[in-house]
């Protein structure tokens, strides 16, 4: 907000003032008498200032004494109310009103506009008493719209401060994004600072970590391995993976996992977070391979939001890395990146396979995708990053009722010099939701995909024995993600209206993308939904919806056994025709949670 204040000018040359006045002029200041005559017998100057900013109330006081070559110039102040919740992503302005930091920095001149001029005369105290002409008009300042929701900012804020505070860490960074667009929607770091006393401004509270500071990811960055494992065609989400007793010798050095496990699948790797079996994985392919995916989703070159300062983080050339350095960076070390990056970078597990332009100004017309993995591999990222959010994964605390969340968990050592701290530890988790959203792709054109929302923080601590990462960050993302209920993004609810998370997770291996109940209307491609009605009992007619082109089957259980010559896809649910209305809502994105309901209450009083 840009308030109206007074500034106190004075033409040296031009003024003239009695004792009386002076002591007057320097209570109202509150400036010494000898610093105001100082200024003042300056001749040489064409103008100068005895006081900027003053409310208009103090500054009429001024005028009152009626001092000749002393006036008052308007300008105007910015104010945040947002304070320190907004603070790192706002900025602040000097008190020529140029911005100094964030937005106010990267977009000055389109919120300043330009001052225009004009020639006029002035009396011996200033005051204009002839408008000669315009020199040339002012314009004005442009409005920016931002895409920040102020609900999920102060949410982020408000956990990433419990989050901190509870783990004694030294800093902390939260980014929430729009997967549907790449708009930023909240970005929050600590310590903060109060962009209203800019008299008290410290560097390390003042700059956005979040977009500036760069750290090692640590195991947020086994899931781009695995997906490019997959790519590869040499790997599934089933395929087996020795790890052996958790150790891998690579020349001088030995890689360690926290827990021993065995023979993993890929998706136990993610699940379990293995050190030994994402390194395995990376080895198995082409350096350049591995290098190729963490490029393409922005790694080592700066995202381009518009915040002022970012970096591009490190990312050297593939043919440079020995073993154990590809070995390394498939579970996130030897490689450094911003949280920004890191967030933009999880949209391709959240909107199946693509990476969107990342911006904190409102879009009006949606920004183009680029492709970086197919939609079959990141829908089973996805699911493999489901699983660590579950009992037996590395971030249970992440759940959230009548959600399915997917998301990882890193923790890497720090850098103390040219060496890694022992107890000093970065640990970051990040993670999306509804994960269900974009699992069912162009449904039809009313059944919209509802937006999920990924949701990233760091922060740093000190220990001796380290917490897992799981317990630290995953809290302050399932608090911030719950910003998303606000947002109309849906969760599953029962017939009568107690939300959950249904357990029926046969119906994700089916890749639904359409419902149908009725056989003779099936196009290929659907899902063939087969319960008892009024008249008719919907599984006499599997056959026929099979013959139609129907993908998939859904069937009520009860009092029934599935034919086996009918080769398709299916899934028997008890108790189909209660379900079938949570079914369809987890397919076609909960459009209902998207409706606005609005009531008047009223009571009538006793006679």
């Amino acid at each position: 907000i840009s308030t109206p204040v007074e500034s106190v000018k004075a033409i040296p040359a031009d003024v003239e003032i009695v004792p009386a006045q002076a002591k007057r002029l320097s209570q109202l200041l509150e400036v010494e008498a000898g610093e105001i005559s100082k200024r003042l017998a300056d001749t040489s100057r064409d103008f100068v200032y005895l006081k900027r900013h003053l409310p208009p109330e103090q500054a009429a006081k001024i005028v009152e004494l009626n001092v000749p070559g002393i006036f008052l110039d308007r300008e105007f102040r910015r104010y945040y109310p947002g304070s320190d919740y907004f603070a790192h992503l706002i900025g602040f302005t000097d008190i020529d009103d140029l911005g100094q930091e964030a937005l106010e920095l990267a977009f000055d001149k389109q919120l300043a506009g330009k001052p225009g001029s004009r020639r006029v005369i002035k009396d011996r105290l200033g005051r204009i008493v002839e408008d000669v002409e315009s020199v040339r008009a002012p314009q004005q300042g442009r409005d920016l719209a931002l895409s920040v929701d102020a609900r999920i900012q102060y949410l982020a804020y408000r956990e990433l401060k419990n989050a901190v505070d509870a783990n004694r860490a030294k800093a902390g960074g939260i980014v929430v994004l729009d997967v549907q667009t790449g708009e930023v929607l909240a970005m929050a770091n600590l310590p903060s600072y109060n962009p209203n006393n800019r008299g008290k401004l410290e560097p390390r509270r003042i700059r956005n970590r979040t977009v500036t500071d760069l750290f090692e990811p640590g195991s947020t960055l086994k899931p781009f391995t695995v997906a490019a494992a997959i790519e590869s065609g040499n790997y599934k989400p089933e395929t087996i993976v020795q790890t052996g007793s958790g150790q891998l010798v690579i020349g001088n050095a030995t890689i360690h996992d926290a827990h021993p496990g065995g023979a993993l699948t890929v998706a136990q790797v993610i699940q379990k977070s293995s050190n030994v079996g994402a390194a395995k994985i990376a080895l198995a392919m082409p350096a350049e391979t591995l290098w190729d995916i963490f490029s393409n989703v922005g790694f080592g070159t700066q995202p381009r939001s518009g915040f002022p300062g970012e970096v591009s983080g490190k990312l050297r050339a593939h043919a440079s890395w020995r073993p154990i350095e590809q070995a390394t960076m498939s579970y996130g070390h030897g490689i450094s990146l911003s949280l920004l990056q890191l967030a933009r970078a999880y949209l391709i597990f959240a909107s199946d396979g693509e990476i969107k332009p990342v911006t904190v100004v409102k879009l009006d017309t949606p920004a183009v995708a680029t492709r970086i993995i197919s939609a079959a591999t990141a829908q089973q990222v996805r699911r493999m990053l489901e699983l660590v959010v579950l009992p037996g994964g590395t971030a249970p605390r992440a759940q959230i009722t009548g959600y399915r969340v997917a998301g990882k968990t890193g923790t890497a050592h720090k850098l103390d010099g040219a060496t890694y701290a022992p107890n000093k530890y970065v640990s970051s988790f990040i993670g999306f939701a509804p994960a269900s959203a974009g699992a069912t792709p162009d449904c039809r054109s009313d059944a919209r995909r509802t937006g999920r929302r990924p949701v990233l923080r760091r922060h740093r601590r000190r220990a001796r024995v380290p917490q897992r990462d799981g317990g630290i960050a995953a809290p302050a993302g399932r608090q911030a993600r719950r910003a998303a209920q606000q947002r109309g993004v849906a969760a599953a609810r029962r017939p009568g209206g107690e939300r959950r998370s249904m357990n029926l997770q046969a119906l994700d291996q089916l890749q639904i993308k359409r419902l149908a109940t009725d056989s003779r209307c099936i196009r290929r491609g659907d899902t063939f939904v087969a319960y008892p009605g009024e008249t008719q009992d919907g599984r006499r007619y599997i056959a026929q919806a099979s013959a139609r082109g129907a993908s998939a089957v859904l069937w009520e259980k009860r009092g029934f056994r599935w034919n086996p010559a009918w080769r398709v896809p299916n899934a028997g649910v008890a108790q189909l025709r209660a379900r079938a209305g949570i079914i369809a809502g987890r397919v076609y994105a909960e459009p209902s949670a998207r409706l606005w309901m609005i009531g008047v209450t009223g009571t009538n009083g006793k006679t």
